[in-house]
């Protein structure tokens, strides 16, 4: 029994199409490479960030955490006071592909994203490719987030997407399995040429000559 064909591609944005990393500020702010280290791993951890991406507005998070480490107050107001420094900029062969794929007309193309509904806004201002996709999902906004599968179930029923017709891109393991559980192509990405080859196999792109 052959299966469906591929008629949507779902991507990730941070880490996939945009280079996002909290040392771009902080290598300003901590000179020491393990005290950076040491910061970004016990206070402002992925999991408080991603209270933020699930909903928690940027001010009540960073109260609550500097509360829990009065000594780092003012280190963590910079966080989101100049989260915008975390940007690095487009991930140039990821734009590629997606160019790639706008340009064939083949396939609808949709955003998932673990992303503040009060920080997307300036990412959705620098980067132009954003608007090129029929429907961002993201977390602060929907007040769900990856891997839970409502949030994934969101987009696909919000944009009418069948599981099996579709491939999800995304940098986060995690993230990838909970897709594949629910019937989605996935591709575990981790370079622009190794996205490509895969979307190539997928038939989704054709092969280079």
């Amino acid at each position: 029994m052959t299966s469906p064909p591929i008629t949507a591609v779902i991507f990730d944005l941070g880490g996939v199409l945009i280079d996002w990393n909290p040392r771009y500020l902080y290598r300003q702010l901590i000179t020491d490479e393990q005290e950076l280290d040491t910061f970004l791993s016990t206070v402002t951890t992925s999991d408080w960030n991603e209270e933020q991406d699930a909903g928690r507005s940027l001010a009540e998070g960073t109260a609550l955490l500097a509360a829990q480490h009065p000594q780092h107050k003012e280190l963590i107001e910079h966080f989101y006071g100049r989260w915008s420094e975390m940007l690095g900029g487009a991930i140039d062969g990821t734009v590629q592909v997606l160019t790639e794929l706008r340009a064939s007309q083949r396939y609808h193309l949709y955003a998932l994203t673990n992303w503040s509904a009060e920080t997307f806004p300036i990412a959705l201002a620098q980067f132009e490719f954003l608007h090129w996709f029929e429907g961002i999902v993201v977390s602060g906004t929907e007040k769900m987030r990856k891997p839970s599968p409502e949030f994934y179930h969101l987009l696909l029923t919000r944009y009418g997407v069948e599981a099996q017709q579709a491939v999800f891109i995304d940098d986060n393991l995690r993230n990838i399995q909970a897709a594949q559980a629910i019937g989605l192509h996935t591709i575990h990405f981790q370079t622009p040429e190794q996205l490509r080859t895969e979307l190539e196999a997928l038939g989704v792109l054709p092969a280079a000559s």
